[in-house]
């Protein structure tokens, strides 16, 4: 993509922004970059979101799964893109056991928006999930609950496993997403669950909804970027799509994606589960 073909840089969005989006039916883009270079060329090509995510275990460390990273990983990532960025909003994870209490979960959020300039927290957990983004929530921490398959449980969970789809199952991730948004949640990330079970959360509640093998009703669509750019070892989810192999260049690839996810051409149902 020439330089008079990328979006130029504008006004840092807000969760207002994301709320007229929703309203207006704009799908949200969204991707994981970890470094100064690939958050650059991922506002260049016009992402809205860019998430600083604990998959960084995995594909910059090396780990098995994203238990091993730590707040410290995280707050650096954070640092290294949002020093290369203004308009996209920058979402950095709690990894592992950072949310085992309310409180303690305060001060590693507070780190990483004080010290890492992010704009929003997103955690997983499980019963005090919403208990923690009360608590985040009072403290004026803009909050993404994390429902379906939480890659922070791959050993209890025995792997990456789809989640939701069994009627019980499902309504808890519905009941869940409903009691995080009055908990103070301002957005909902969603992972390998059946299509039908997005589009109940997204009945349910208000706030946007992004989605990652989620199907398309979800109000926005998020890859780690290795995934997309089909730099990832080993066998890709199903819900990928290689973007790399017609854009031919990584800013090319960004843009195909932010393109197709705008157009509502990615995701197709194909690329969810039934």
């Amino acid at each position: 993509m020439s330089a008079a073909e990328q979006p130029m840089a504008g006004k840092p969005l807000n969760l207002g922004d994301f709320r007229t989006m929703r309203a207006n039916g704009e799908a949200i883009a969204c991707l994981t970059a970890y470094d100064a270079a690939f958050a650059a060329a991922q506002e260049s090509a016009g992402i809205d979101l860019i998430l600083v995510g604990d998959s960084l275990g995995m594909v910059i460390q090396g780990h098995r799964s994203t238990v091993p990273v730590r707040v410290d990983d995280i707050l650096y990532h954070t640092r290294c893109v949002t020093r290369a960025v203004t308009r996209p909003w920058v979402v950095a994870d709690m990894p592992f056991l950072s949310v085992r209490s309310p409180d303690y979960a305060v001060e590693q959020a507070g780190r990483l928006m004080q010290e890492g300039d992010a704009a929003m927290v997103k955690l997983e957990g499980g019963e005090s999930q919403v208990d923690v983004a009360r608590a985040l929530a009072d403290q004026g921490i803009p909050v993404c609950g994390h429902l379906g398959l939480q890659p922070q449980l791959f050993y209890k969970l025995g792997g990456f496993k789809v989640q939701g789809r069994e009627a019980a199952a499902a309504q808890a991730i519905v009941d869940r997403a409903r009691a995080l948004e009055q908990a103070g949640a301002d957005m909902i990330l969603l992972e390998c669950v059946p299509n039908a079970v997005t589009q109940a959360v997204v009945e349910a509640t208000s706030v946007p909804v992004i989605g990652i093998g989620a199907g398309p009703h979800a109000h926005g669509q998020i890859l780690v970027m290795h995934d997309m750019l089909n730099v990832t070892k080993g066998r890709k989810p199903r819900f990928v799509k290689d973007f790399m192999s017609e854009a031919g260049g990584v800013e090319a690839a960004f843009a195909a994606y932010v393109r197709e996810v705008k157009s509502g051409a990615y995701p197709q149902p194909t690329h969810g589960f039934g």
